[in-house]
C-alpha cells in the first residue's frame, strides 16, 4: 500500500503539469498585435529619419565655427 502512495506523487505532478500547460497555452485576447503595430511604426520612423547626407539648416557652415582655426598640418585621424 505504501508503494501506491509513492506512485500518487508523480501522478499528481503530471496532472498539475498538464493543467499548467493548458493554462499557459490558452488564447489571449491581446496577443502580439500591439507589439507588431509598434514595430511597424518603428520601421516607418526609421525609413523617414534624417540620413545625414542633406544639409542641416540649423548647423553652422563648414569652417565658420568661432574661435576654431583650420589647420592643414594636423595629423590624419584613423
Amino acid at each position: 500500500m505504501a508503494a501506491l502512495l509513492w506512485l500518487l506523487i508523480p501522478l499528481v505532478a503530471g496532472v498539475g503539469a498538464g493543467l499548467w500547460g493548458t493554462w499557459a497555452a490558452r488564447n489571449r485576447k491581446t496577443g502580439d498585435v500591439t507589439e507588431l503595430n509598434g514595430y511597424a511604426r518603428f520601421r516607418e520612423a526609421m525609413e523617414r529619419t534624417h540620413t545625414g547626407t542633406e544639409t542641416d539648416p540649423l548647423a553652422p557652415a563648414a569652417g565658420s565655427l568661432p574661435g576654431v582655426e583650420s589647420r592643414t598640418d594636423a595629423p590624419a585621424v584613423h
